[in-house]
């Protein structure tokens, strides 16, 4: 359920000092999780699910790069909210790591 891998991704953030919050809460069941990681510098990277299967071989979520660096989370938004006319059950969180992708890594 998405609003369970929600809950657990940001309490997993929360415990390695990475703030977060639900932009906007979608379908509990199944809504598509989209993620920004902002930088904090102006920066950020928008994860999406990747297309096809929606986890690993390790039962880990696989995620496709949408935006990164230098793009902004302005540009997130505006393309989360280009996706929400046409997904309206989609999730939104965003979390706050200067350094990395807040352990999110998209397929290749």
């Amino acid at each position: 359920k998405s609003a369970i891998w929600v809950s657990a991704f940001l309490r997993r953030c929360m415990v390695e000092g990475i703030f977060g919050a639900v932009i906007r809460k979608g379908a509990e069941e199944a809504g598509a999780v989209h993620v920004i990681v902002n930088h904090l510098d102006g920066t950020c990277h928008l994860f999406a699910p990747a297309p096809g299967e929606s986890y690993d071989e390790q039962g880990e979520r696989r995620w496709s790069l949408e935006i990164a660096p230098p793009g902004t989370p302005a540009d997130a938004m505006a393309l989360l909210e280009r996706r929400i006319r046409f997904d309206p059950d989609i999730w939104i969180v965003e979390v706050e790591d200067r350094k990395g992708t807040a352990g999110i890594e998209a397929e290749p």
